[in-house]
């Protein structure tokens, strides 16, 4: 269901501080997870399951480098072995829970939920992060009841702006629908995702933005998409004056520069959490703009939760109901392809025989 050998993002690096009771529980890719800050800043990230009774550590304390488990006083050292039972002498070999590689970046935390010796670190995803001198973006977060392929799925096919986001992303009017509905886009596919490129021309401004211009201002408007695995998709949105033509990069004058950053995290097989920010270059940024950029992704992202909570009720009553192809599937398609190729190969490679040097390893642990 899940690639374990991915980085998943647990949230924006303000979720993780200093204090004396700053323990931050996750579920990511079904496993649950408690993370936390060492004196030196570094964030730790262990199984939030304790070797005893399976109590949650997340309910435990900070002591130093370490963790204890509020339920008989367990403690663990950032590297998941524990270092003292009260009330007992002997630590008993088995006492340790696992821990999980992470890395700060770009303001994001990523945890790596599968082999740590092939945690590569080469694997996060590229984005921009609220501390970027270029770049002024805001940031927010959502829950959704909804399982993650069909989030990959929805941005993988911004066609949809044109029907769910009327009011605020895309736009009411027929010239915006007609030009929504028939992108032609430019598709990459990548070892862990895909890149889409394409531009919507000659529209009007979109519908949160239109008391910002002239009624009669037209706009041609550039998207360069990269999504990837397991679920993080960044835009670089940029919008020209509309130069009248039909093919072509845009060549009028720019009018707004801009990134959005998004992680889309599966907890289990029925929810995600969403962590997602907006933001202005600061060459095009003026004083109100990327607050209201990240205002109506808010707006936006409750406007897809509602269409997707309510699709992923119909999916999981009849998983098998056959459902129609259309032209807007292509993006969807191809992304969820990359998907389930990584997932194979893992599925593939738990199933090989263990070679004579595993057999060892196991034997002599």
């Amino acid at each position: 269901m899940f690639v374990k050998n991915a980085w998943y993002c647990a949230g924006w690096d303000f979720m993780v501080s200093q204090g004396k009771n700053a323990l931050l529980a996750r579920q990511l890719a079904g496993e649950r997870v408690v993370l936390y800050r060492k004196p030196d800043g570094a964030v730790v990230a262990l199984e939030d399951r304790c070797p005893h009774r399976q109590a949650a550590l997340s309910l435990g304390a900070k002591e130093g480098d370490s963790l204890r488990c509020m339920y008989h006083g367990m403690k663990f050292s950032p590297e998941g072995q524990c270092t003292e039972v009260p009330g007992m002498t002997r630590i008993p070999d088995r006492a340790c829970v696992r821990p999980f590689p992470v890395v700060e970046r770009e303001n994001w935390i990523w945890v790596w939920m599968g082999d740590p010796a092939l945690a590569d670190p080469g694997l996060i995803p590229v984005s921009v992060g609220y501390s970027h001198p270029d770049w002024n973006m805001k940031t927010s977060q959502m829950h959704v009841a909804a399982n993650y392929r069909l989030e990959i799925a929805n941005l993988a096919d911004l066609s949809h702006l044109a029907w769910v986001h009327q009011k605020s992303l895309g736009g009411d009017d027929a010239e915006t629908r007609t030009r929504y509905t028939n992108i032609k886009a430019q598709y990459t596919v990548l070892p862990r995702g895909l890149r889409t490129e394409y531009e919507v021309r000659s529209v009007p401004a979109p519908n949160f933005l239109r008391h910002l211009f002239p009624a009669e201002a037209r706009f041609d408007l550039s998207f360069d998409i990269t999504h990837t695995v397991p679920c993080t998709w960044v835009l670089h949105f940029q919008a020209f004056v509309a130069d009248g033509k039909e093919e072509g990069a845009p060549t009028g004058d720019p009018v707004a520069n801009t990134m959005t950053c998004q992680a889309v995290v599966p907890n289990d097989a029925d929810s995600v959490e969403y962590y997602f920010s907006w933001g202005s270059h600061k060459d095009f940024d003026f004083p109100g703009l990327s607050d209201l950029l990240r205002e109506v992704l808010d707006v936006a992202f409750l406007e897809d939760a509602h269409v997707l909570e309510a699709q992923h009720l119909r999916v999981t009553e009849k998983p098998d109901h056959p459902q129609v192809a259309l032209v807007h599937d292509v993006g969807p398609t191809k992304m969820l392809k990359v998907l389930d190729k990584l997932l194979a190969e893992e599925q593939l490679a738990a199933a090989a025989p263990a070679t004579p040097a595993k057999q060892r390893g196991a034997v002599a642990a």
